[in-house]
């Protein structure tokens, strides 16, 4: 059960990640130069008020100095880029190694 729900979850944040990466492409031909939404802008465009949130949640868990690198180093980075990365963390935690016995196997 619980791997089915990080399948669903990685195929839900890779659904995003391809919808992130289209609309940049299309800024991108439209602009006539390469255009890359951040993480922290596409967040805002969504939902602010989920930014905030999330913000004093890490902070009350786990402290300023956790928020402060999450801040300067993933929230500028490309969104799709970003959620790429955590569509492949949640398929690898939901993967079913195969039986190296083959399928046919008792």
């Amino acid at each position: 059960m619980v791997r089915f729900v990080f399948r669903m979850a990685s195929f839900v944040v890779l659904c995003l990640a391809v919808i992130a990466a289209t609309m940049d492409s299309i800024a991108s031909v439209s602009a006539s130069q390469f255009v890359v939404t951040p993480l922290r802008m596409a967040w805002v465009e969504i939902d602010p008020t989920s930014l905030v949130r999330f913000r004093v949640f890490v902070e009350d868990k786990a402290g300023a100095a956790i928020w402060q690198v999450f801040d300067a180093w993933l929230l500028p980075q490309p969104a799709f880029a970003v959620l790429l990365s955590l569509a492949l963390i949640f398929w690898m935690i939901g993967y079913k190694k195969p039986s190296p016995a083959g399928r046919f196997a008792a």
